[in-house]
């Protein structure tokens, strides 16, 4: 049973995955067709047709490695200098750029010169690449708000989990008392397991990070604690202590290894499904978008670790890049796991939602062949024109993106070798989330 829960668990994020890269390329598609731009293939995957139907003038398949997906668009780069499109040189350099500016007419029919892509303005040109990534990044955000807003998410709740018997500081690496330890305010008080604390000083407490701001500012004061217990509400006092206590993150986290002086009360809250409002899921969304970023950045720093754990002896880290491969290995825990059903569902629908968004801050960079790429070479196109008319000059012309496929294939190079390595760790060294 549990072998069959894990293929269901990959089958069904190989699923959400090939939903994700059509949606995708849905995007390109939709504008170019929008500004008269001839689109001869819509394509889900790479390898082998394995389904195809021509509607109007636009092929649209599946092919059998569903690792992305490509619109091919007629017109992608301009012509050369001498208005010449097919192959002519003999530099290596030279004929990578014509191979790629000839493969961009490739299909060119009659009528086509008045569709080509380089013929648009910069401004459409960078709506029709930005509207892939776009439409992940909708994707991620209608499902991420969806599944935070009626699922919920597992959090620390104002309900007590575990009243602490004494005060022990943070940096103290022990959890039981000692003897001359002082009794911990909470036990003093009579807060038990299961109380829900309702209100800190008469003031109503929603979530635990603002009953734990409320509690920390309040070193040495006596206050009065409302609780919920058994469906009863009563007030207990208890008497604040300055404590040595982990350091906050700003976003309910501890920072590891660093403490403060505050206010300590000596419980423990209890975990649990939460569902949130829609400015905390957007609090949430920023949150995980900031985290993207810095994930992204951080990459190139990763990667000694990541061959340390595909080829040596290394820890596979909780955050280390995974790739398909390894999502759809999580795809199958996730199926197998002890938790309700729903829970597993809105984990399924939050890794997609996940992969989403990394697809849309990839694609953004700067770089050929990626979407960012060609929105930076519009960007760059418009800027020296509008400078040209501003300064009265003669139009440079369309900027010649094809003379930056040398670079792009140093790129889709590096990425390529990165892909292979994280493809190793996924399968040698896997990140498991139980």
């Amino acid at each position: 049973m549990t072998t069959l829960m894990t293929i269901l668990g990959i089958v069904v994020f190989v699923i959400g995955l090939g939903i994700s890269i059509a949606w995708h390329e849905l995007g390109h598609l939709s504008f170019a067709k929008l500004f008269g731009i001839r689109v001869p293939q819509y394509m889900v995957g790479f390898g082998p047709t394995l389904w195809s139907r021509h509607r109007g003038e636009t092929e649209y398949g599946i092919k059998a490695i569903p690792l992305g997906g490509y619109i091919r668009m007629i017109g992608m780069f301009p012509p050369g200098q001498d208005g010449r499109i097919e192959a002519r040189s003999t530099s290596p350099f030279r004929g990578m750029i014509e191979d790629a500016r000839a493969a961009a007419y490739e299909e060119l029919k009659p009528g086509d010169e008045s569709r080509l892509f380089y013929t648009r303005k910069p401004w459409k040109r960078v709506i029709v690449m930005f509207a892939g990534p776009f439409a992940n990044l909708i994707l991620a955000v209608v499902i991420f708000l969806g599944v935070m807003m009626t699922f919920g998410t597992n959090m620390q709740t104002t309900t007590v989990g575990k009243v602490s018997d004494c005060v022990i500081q943070a940096s103290e690496n022990r959890s039981t008392c000692e003897k001359g330890d002082q009794a911990a305010p909470a036990k003093a008080a009579g807060l038990k397991a299961k109380d829900k604390i309702v209100a800190f000083n008469g003031v109503p407490v929603k979530d635990w990070s603002t009953l734990q701001e409320d509690i920390r500012a309040n070193p040495g004061k006596e206050v009065t604690l409302t609780v919920d217990r058994d469906g009863k509400q009563l007030d207990l006092t208890a008497t604040l202590i300055k404590n040595q206590v982990s350091k906050t993150d700003g976003n309910g986290g501890y920072v590891e290894g660093q403490y403060v002086t505050a206010g300590f009360l000596g419980f423990t809250p209890a975990s649990g499904i939460v569902p949130q409002t829609f400015s905390q899921s957007v609090d949430r969304m920023g949150d995980m978008m900031q985290n993207g970023v810095e994930s992204l950045i951080s990459l190139p720093a990763k990667i000694p670790a990541l061959w340390d754990a595909a080829f040596g002896d290394g820890p596979r880290e909780p955050d280390s890049p995974m790739g398909v491969v390894g999502a759809a290995r999580v795809g199958g825990e996730i199926a197998t796991m002890d938790i309700p059903a729903t829970q597993r569902l809105a984990t399924f629908l939050m890794l997609v939602a996940g992969f989403n968004l990394s697809l849309f801050l990839f694609n953004m960079l700067p770089l050929l062949p990626l979407d960012g790429g060609h929105i930076a070479g519009a960007l760059w196109e418009s800027l020296r024109r509008n400078v040209a008319k501003v300064l009265r000059r003669p139009d440079p012309g369309p900027f010649d993106v094809a003379k930056l496929m040398p670079v792009a294939y140093v790129v889709a190079g590096v990425f390529i070798c990165f892909t292979v390595l994280v493809l190793i760790a996924d399968v040698v060294n896997p990140v498991r989330i139980s």
